[in-house]
């Protein structure tokens, strides 16, 4: 591969696309308002331009930003018309994602392709990609996107690649409570936490979090590969989607209390497998964690954003 791509966000998930990037040949171009993140990216061997630099260069284009208004502060960067297909890796609201269209420049195409998988798995090539859009779009970005992952599913039109991920992270996120909540109990019942997670990999409880999440929980070793920041920012999503559909998910709210309450332990930017801190912090307060009040989860959320 010898195109340029052009990546807007290099934090985790784009410093980790860029590293398979390069190792397919690809000449890469990126862009981060954080100077820190561009500095890295040039030691890595990658090319810091300017959005309209990139726009003309590229012909695929990967958003790999923190939320939808950001997706959406990036495609009005673009020239209009713009004859790039756009990549969108984040974890957007998919009806905001869905009215993109209306949106971006003549002639663009657009795929709507969230990661399923840590930055880690990322940078190992064993993260799946989850994409929504035309037939045509898809087409186009599929011999990028298969450098990249281990599997790529075309889950319907634009917006049901979001979709699929909020399903996904919703099972994804209780699956790192329940293990979390179990490890907490077996140190209370006495039991060695690293001993329980090895006995447990090999039972009807043994999930992929156990092996991705399950020795930094027992280590304490919280270096991020998904901070807790964005998957609070996630699961915010998640409930808000919920009750749009007039449905009550009790469990992700209160998984999402947990993370409310690293956040306001300074913990956001750790890895979310210290949601196990959450549950340690419940065992010397009376009343456990609060989970009442809601209005603490958007005082949060406008914090971290």
């Amino acid at each position: 591969m010898t195109a340029a791509v052009g990546l807007f966000g290099l934090g985790l998930m784009g410093t980790a696309l860029a590293g398979r990037l390069q190792a397919t040949g690809a000449v890469i171009m990126g862009h981060d308002p954080d100077p820190d993140r561009r500095a890295a990216f040039a030691a890595m061997g990658g090319t810091v331009a300017a959005p309209p630099e990139i726009w003309a260069a590229s012909d695929c284009v990967i958003l790999c930003v923190f939320d939808t208004d950001q997706v959406e502060t990036v495609l009005a960067t673009a020239p209009d018309p713009c004859d790039a297909c756009v990549i969108i890796t984040s974890t957007c609201d998919p009806d905001r994602v869905a009215a993109l269209p209306a949106l971006c420049p003549e002639r663009m195409q657009l795929v709507d392709a969230p990661v399923s998988g840590t930055s880690a798995e990322v940078a190992a090539g064993t993260a799946v990609f989850l994409a929504g859009g035309e037939e045509a779009a898809i087409a186009r970005a599929a011999p990028l996107l298969g450098s990249l992952e281990r599997a790529l599913h075309h889950v319907g039109p634009l917006g049901h690649g979001s979709r699929t991920k909020l399903a996904i992270n919703l099972i994804l996120g209780l699956n790192r409570a329940a293990l979390a909540e179990g490890l907490v109990f077996a140190e209370q019942l006495g039991l060695a936490p690293a001993t329980v997670l090895q006995v447990a990999r090999d039972t009807a409880a043994a999930s992929a979090v156990m092996a991705t999440k399950g020795p930094l929980m027992v280590s304490g070793a919280f270096a991020p590969q998904g901070r807790i920041a964005q998957s609070a920012k996630d699961f915010d999503l998640i409930l808000r989607s919920a009750r749009a559909k007039g449905q009550d998910l009790p469990f992700a709210r209160t998984y999402l209390q947990m993370m409310d309450n690293c956040v306001a332990a300074g913990e956001a930017e750790l890895d979310n497998a210290a949601i196990i801190s959450a549950l340690r912090r419940a065992l010397v307060s009376p009343s456990g964690l609060d989970l009442s009040d809601m209005a603490q989860t958007s005082r949060h959320r406008r914090i971290m954003e």
